[in-house]
């Protein structure tokens, strides 16, 4: 087996939560194979929305086809 890594960032109105499924979400919607999922860091936008914009920065590890 050999396993790919990628960086994905979610982002939510809603929660830190919300924002690493978004990530997650898209990562299987978009890929076969994945295996497993590591938050890497948490931040929050503040400043330029008129809400606060919660982002998940996700590893994302998928096992590559034969």
């Amino acid at each position: 087996m050999v396993f790919k890594k990628i960086t994905l960032i979610g982002t939510s109105t809603e929660s830190f939560d919300d924002a690493t499924n978004d990530a997650v979400d898209r990562a299987e919607a978009t890929l076969d194979n994945v295996y497993w999922a590591e938050v890497q860091e948490l931040g929050m936008e503040i400043k330029n929305t008129p809400e606060r914009e919660y982002q998940a920065e996700v590893e994302i590890a998928f096992e590559l086809a034969d």
